[in-house]
């Protein structure tokens, strides 16, 4: 058991990361508690309305999908450290702002939108900064295990914040929610100051003289002629705007179909959390490349789970599903990340990574507002499952597209124990997760 977590988490041993997944921690908590403070917030600003949850999602995300690749291109040119802080303090500033207002019983829904833009700006800049900076902090060999590491301390924070919001909100209300965001991210701003930039992997990037030259375009032309990026980049994004959204069907499904509080709309979020955590401690201990078959199979898992949590007629029922959808989801999310990272050139990686970004991200202003719609139109419960089934048929798709590509084939063996198998074109039987 020693052996086995101290590789599981052999990453925190290198200093730089350590300072750069600590602050991040601390500042996520506070993220993921706004972020439960907000939707309730504009529940209780709108009557109700699950379409203004969607439209703030829309105006969350919309920036990522406008701003995100010419942020990659930033990455590729310029110091990626001093990127994150710039845009970690303009973050800083945002939050205190908002939380002033609604501290100060001035704010209105109007104010939220505009809040959920300009964080949106922020995001679109600091994101693909982020995924790309991690190569440098660890180099590639721990880089695995490391982007498994980001995502369990992204689902930690995802498991902390929601069940504190719950309970903040329903003691203090909002405002003081809202205020503690604004103090947690200062922690990722000291921590990327004390980080020491010789320390840095960054011997495999080409001369800064060429690193001026990058283009988007370059970027583009490169992700379109690897079939292997392609392919988890497409499933992504259709299974991240018909499925990840969460934040707001969930916020939905627990007011409007099991009349809930705000402790029980946390407990939603837990639930999934607890089990996205899960997954993402099961790809620490990856140390190459996930296959195609992993990341379909995975998307596979997620999809059908997903799909019954929108089906599901009791509250514990929604509770108990949401552990395997939050497993399958980062498992799948991660696989996919991870076979997109490996899988690139360091040149490209920052433009890359902005692409990954805006596949994983930048879907949500075109899926959250059609959601809303169809959460308010048919039901909470329908948004889910419709969204469940849609990537259950894009997974499927793309895992008949892979076969025959490939020209293997995909077999069940139930002895010694059960599992799918791809018999490859040699005849060689290769367990299909591997």
């Amino acid at each position: 058991m020693q052996a086995k977590l101290s590789t599981m988490f052999q990453s925190l041993r290198v200093r730089n990361y350590r300072l750069f997944a600590t602050g991040q921690l601390v500042k996520l908590i506070g993220v993921w508690m706004m972020f439960i403070a907000q939707d309730w917030l504009v529940l209780e600003l709108s009557d109700n309305s699950a379409t203004a949850l969607g439209v703030v999602t829309a105006l969350q995300f919309t920036p990522v999908l406008l701003l995100t690749l010419l942020s990659g291109r930033l990455a590729d040119r310029y110091d990626k450290r001093m990127l994150l802080f710039v845009a970690n303090a303009f973050w800083t500033v945002l939050a205190l702002g908002m939380s002033l207002l609604v501290l100060t019983g001035l704010v209105e829904l109007w104010h939220v939108f505009a809040f959920a833009a300009l964080l949106g700006i922020a995001n679109a800049v600091e994101t693909p900064v982020r995924q790309a900076f991690v190569s440098e902090l660890v180099g590639t060999t721990l880089l695995p295990n490391a982007l498994s590491l980001n995502a369990a301390v992204f689902n930690s924070a995802r498991i902390i914040g929601p069940a504190v919001a719950g309970l903040a909100i329903a003691a203090f209300d909002v405002g003081p929610v809202f205020l503690f965001t604004a103090v947690s991210s200062v922690a990722p701003l000291a921590n990327v100051v004390r980080m020491r930039p010789a320390e840095l992997y960054r011997k495999e990037l080409p001369p800064l003289g060429e690193r001026d030259s990058a283009k988007i375009i370059d970027g583009l032309r490169y992700v379109r002629s690897r079939p292997d990026l392609l392919l988890p980049m497409v499933v992504m994004s259709v299974i991240g705007m018909s499925l990840f959204n969460f934040q707001l069907t969930l916020a939905a499904l627990a007011k409007t179909v099991f009349h809930t509080g705000a402790a029980s709309f946390g407990l939603f979020s837990t639930a999934l959390a607890v089990g996205a955590l899960v997954g993402a401690l099961a790809g620490t201990g990856r140390r190459s490349r996930p296959s195609v078959w992993l990341v379909l199979g995975a998307a596979v898992g997620c999809a059908v789970f997903g799909t019954l949590v929108g089906l599901a007629p009791a509250y514990w029922l929604v509770v108990t599903l949401l552990l395997p959808t939050g497993f399958f989801m980062v498992f799948f999310a991660q696989a996919a990340n991870q076979r997109v990272q490996l899988g690139t050139d360091a040149a490209f990686r920052g433009r890359v990574m902005a692409l990954w970004v805006l596949v994983f991200l930048g879907t949500n202003p075109v899926g959250a507002p059609i959601i809303g719609w169809v959460a308010e139109t048919f039901g909470a419960g329908a948004s889910i499952w419709m969204g469940g089934l849609i990537s259950l048929a894009t997974a499927l798709l793309a895992l008949t597209w892979q076969l025959r590509r490939s020209g293997a084939r995909l077999r069940f063996r139930v002895l010694p124990m059960p599992r799918f198998y791809v018999v490859s074109r040699t005849g060689l039987l290769t367990p299909s997760g591997r």
